[in-house]
């Protein structure tokens, strides 16, 4: 079963890209007193992730942020060399790149998608949420496509 709306983000340890490599972060750090929307995609630097989901995220992070929102994370079954990488490579700064290697929090959350089939093991599924101190607020889970999670979508719910 996946997290529900009115349900705690579970505590973990991910990472992030430092300047001098992958650093620790919790996820009490990332959403305690904080008001977050996180969005997750299967992979970094695959098509629709790539060309539509984060790009969205990038060009509406200012008017994200404008509507009290602390702060935007994108996470991914990607370790944070991947996810720093792509993060410069999308000018990502307003963004935190939150690498899920190991398909800790995509478990944890109940979210994960079977991307066996394409050679990819366990990624996560493509959401959005809204937290709020750690509590989600809205979470919208796409099935197919790129629309229920996407930037604008958010931006209209907040």
């Amino acid at each position: 079963m996946s997290i529900q709306i009115g349900d705690r983000i579970p505590s973990l340890s991910l990472q992030v890209m430092g300047a001098k490599g992958p650093v620790d972060v919790t996820t009490d750090e990332l959403f305690a007193g904080k008001k977050v929307v996180l969005f997750a995609v299967p992979g970094a630097f695959t098509p629709g992730c790539s060309m539509t989901h984060l790009p969205g995220f990038v060009v509406n992070a200012d008017t994200i942020k404008a509507r009290g929102v602390d702060s935007i994370i994108c996470t991914s079954v990607n370790d944070a060399f991947v996810m720093g990488a792509w993060g410069k490579e999308q000018n990502a700064e307003a963004i935190i790149m939150l690498a899920d290697g190991n398909a800790e929090l995509a478990t944890a959350l109940g979210l994960t998608l079977d991307a066996s089939g394409f050679k990819m093991g366990t990624r996560s599924k493509r959401y959005a949420m809204i937290v709020n101190d750690g509590v989600v607020e809205l979470l919208n889970i796409d099935e197919k496509g790129i629309d229920v999670s996407s930037a604008e979508t958010i931006l209209a719910a907040l």
